[in-house]
């Protein structure tokens, strides 16, 4: 008997657009033979289940069951693929958690904690080889904060929203006088800002994921980009970056950053497919973590997905070992 699967999408967040477009590959390519898959959309205003002939039929909240025809149907598991709030958040993991019902993605307390860059750092910090920019969490958009920023870091640096993904509300500040408004535009997305130093070096993001109990890292994908930063823009717009997989890295660098993307996965307690985003800094190639992405993009051409058929494995049977492994 095929197990019924939930597959999750949608969202709080200008995230939502691209979260549609990875749930639309993710259900093409999950295994029809063994799972039954139902779209569920969660909008802010309203949970459904998007039938195929395009019929909404509204979410139980109190089991999180559907009623399609009058038949009440429940889920053996859920593949959350909801970038952003609240799929990414904790808050979609823990509500899942108090029904019991398991998921594909990282639990309550993992998500929360990575979905704060600030946070996430302070964790991962003391990892081996691994290196982290000097920074500053702001937690409120003052004129003192202004001044202390340009009084403790050194030009120049990126402000981002400390909570958020997609890079939105991110910028690069050169000047001093650029400040005030990547701080404003940074504000107007979360309530806490964090302000890190530049660090000059080539850019990575490396997939893993857990596999019958096993830690597995897959080949890095190079980001170069024709942009500052590989923003918004740069990461959904065809043609504006280059994207290299396997990235370039010698022996030394490839068995070093797998040795480090392994730590910080089991450090950070990561469950299903988690993206980490990374620096090999020119000269030194010390290792830079930016960050972790735990409900990582899954469109034909995201990254982890070019990272599966690096290996020359199947996206369907990555998808597979992705749901079998939320039942071990």
């Amino acid at each position: 008997m095929k197990k019924r699967i939930a597959l999750v999408t949608g969202g709080f967040t200008g995230e939502s657009v691209v979260s549609l477009k990875s749930a639309a590959v993710v259900e093409r390519h999950l295994d029809q033979d063994k799972y039954e898959v139902f779209k569920i959309i969660i909008e802010k205003t309203k949970w459904f289940h998007l039938a195929p002939d395009g019929q909404e039929h509204p979410v139980d909240l109190n089991d999180f069951s559907v009623s399609p025809q009058g038949q009440k149907i429940t889920f053996d598991g859920v593949f959350n693929i909801l970038h952003g709030s609240p799929g990414e958040d904790g808050k979609l993991a823990g509500y899942f958690d108090m029904l019991g019902i398991p998921y594909t993605t990282c639990d309550a307390m993992t998500s929360a904690i990575t979905m704060n860059k600030g946070y996430t750092k302070a964790i991962i910090q003391d990892i081996d080889h691994l290196h982290v920019a000097k920074s500053i969490q702001l937690f409120k958009n003052s004129p003192e904060n202004h001044d202390r920023v340009l009084e403790e870091l050194s030009l120049p640096y990126f402000v981002k929203p400390n909570n958020g993904g997609s890079s939105i509300g991110m910028s690069k500040v050169k000047s001093a006088e650029e400040l005030a408004e990547a701080l404003d535009k940074a504000f107007a997305e979360d309530s806490q800002v964090l302000v890190e130093e530049f660090v000059s070096g080539r850019e990575f993001s490396i997939g893993i994921y857990s596999c019958q109990g096993n830690i597995i890292v897959l080949p890095a994908t190079e980001i170069v980009s024709s942009k500052e930063f590989f923003d918004f823009e740069a990461k959904y717009t065809a043609g504006v970056t280059e994207e290299i997989t396997p990235g370039r890295m010698n022996e030394e660098e490839i068995a070093r950053v797998n040795q480090i993307a392994a730590k910080v996965y089991q450090k950070l307690n990561c469950k299903g497919a988690v993206r980490m985003d990374y620096f090999l800094e020119h000269e030194s190639s010390k290792v830079f973590f930016i960050e972790i992405n735990t409900v990582p993009g899954q469109t034909e051409t995201s990254l982890i997905s070019q990272q599966v058929r690096a290996i020359g494995k199947e996206i369907k049977e990555f998808y597979t070992e992705i749901i079998e492994e939320m039942w071990t």
